[in-house]
């Protein structure tokens, strides 16, 4: 078989689940192209995207200026590592810490990588400025987080199925409730040897969380009292998914370390970022960290045309309102529903909670039905479907949308 021959979806799902490890568990549909909001599976089906490859793809599939971006630059350069300098790099690390109000960024590829970063950073900066003897600090996660699986990122997961048999884990956190200061205080008065506080301004993978109003605030006000890092990770909020340009925006929280990644390159290529002050971004020096492909000239020129297509087009500000008029439609519906017990989010990362345990397949029949009817989403914690579209949805487009869902989700009522 020649690799541009044309098959089927029934051959396509075939060939990785007979070479392919069976880590992931994808919806039934074979995809083949993507367009703005719209995806075609192999056979020719037309798809609204409603999961945005997990909020990759805020500017939408295929745009034309971040393809342009990459296409030009793959036809000039595409790597150096970091043996030697390139023309690309210091251009996009000037634009992106000027772009989010940081003094240095640590480029990587993906949001795992990132992660691990920021608590290497954050390590770092506990034994070599803040002064906690060395091998002792402690960094604080909330439960049911989700920050990658790696294999100290599963150290401090909840989730058994990324964890079991994994072990021995990596020690040096301790877990509280999320969206609990009293919790967050207690830690941070247990202990002289914590080093930072890493959390999600929303919890997206435990089904879109959304804190109370003043959590984040507070507790970037208790991280500075006992002279922590707050590390916020926006790998999936940022990049203008919740109506603002980042989702800490919303309670104007500036953290001392920002992990970004997944929307930073539009979903064309891998483009993961830290960024802090140079207080804390210092301490890394020569050998400390580093990747072959981080901060890629490749890697650099896409993310320059990815963050400029989120300002000139107003992502943002799309993402506000179209958000509020998701929740306000759905809210009518769910009314009068026995499937929705509700629905919450902000911008347009949202989520609605099915009326079942976690353990039914009611979810994942809604989602196999809303495929059938034209749009794509993916259920998360078995009763919770989490709805983030492409951010270049037009009013028009969301509504037909909503359309779709209700029909759907009618189905399936009792």
């Amino acid at each position: 078989m020649a690799v541009l021959d044309h098959i089927s979806s029934q051959e396509a799902m075939a060939l990785e689940n007979k070479y392919g490890a069976q880590n992931y568990h994808p919806l039934p549909v074979v995809l083949s192209r993507g367009e703005g909001v719209h995806v075609w599976d192999v056979e020719g089906k037309q798809y609204y995207d409603f999961l945005s490859a997990y909020s990759s793809v805020n500017q939408g599939h295929c745009h034309p200026k971040i393809v342009e971006a990459l296409t030009k630059q793959s036809q000039t350069l595409t790597l150096t590592s970091r043996a030697f300098y390139n023309d690309m790099l210091g251009k996009y690390e000037k634009y992106i810490t000027e772009y989010f109000g940081f003094d240095k960024v640590l480029p990587i590829n993906t949001g795992a990588e990132a992660v691990e970063t920021a608590l290497k950073v954050c390590r770092k900066w506990a034994y070599e400025v803040k002064g906690i003897d060395t091998n002792k600090a402690k960094i604080i996660v909330c439960e049911n987080n989700f920050h990658g699986r790696t294999t100290t990122i599963i150290s401090f997961s909840n989730d058994p199925v990324a964890r079991k048999n994994f072990g021995p884990y990596t020690e040096g956190f301790m877990k509280i409730e999320y969206n609990n200061l009293q919790a967050l205080e207690n830690a941070l008065e247990s202990s002289s040897d914590i080093a930072g506080f890493l959390v999600e301004p929303i919890q997206g993978e435990a089904g879109v969380y959304v804190p109370s109003e003043g959590y984040l605030a507070n507790a970037k006000a208790l991280c500075e009292k006992y002279n922590i890092l707050f590390i916020a990770d926006e790998v999936q909020t940022g990049i203008a998914r919740t109506g603002r340009m980042l989702a800490v925006d919303h309670e104007n929280v500036k953290p001392d370390i920002l992990v970004l990644g997944k929307a930073l390159s539009g979903g064309i290529y891998p483009v993961s970022a830290v960024l802090a002050n140079n207080e804390i971004m210092n301490v890394i020096r020569p050998g400390n960290h580093g990747s072959t492909y981080g901060g890629n000239p490749v890697a650099a020129a896409v993310a320059i045309a990815a963050l400029e297509v989120v300002k000139e087009e107003k992502l943002t500000e799309n993402a506000e309102f179209l958000g509020k008029v998701f929740r306000a439609e759905m809210n009518k519906y769910i009314e009068q529903s026995n499937i929705v017990k509700l629905v919450r989010g902000k911008g347009l990362l949202n989520a609605i909670v099915i009326n079942d345990d976690e353990d039914s397949d009611t979810a994942w029949n809604i989602c196999l039905k809303l495929r059938d009817n034209g749009l794509l989403a993916k259920p998360t914690h078995g009763n919770i479907i989490r709805f983030a579209p492409p951010l270049v949805m037009t009013e028009e487009q969301l509504l037909d949308c909503v359309s779709i869902i209700i029909k759907t989700l009618k189905e399936f009522e009792n």
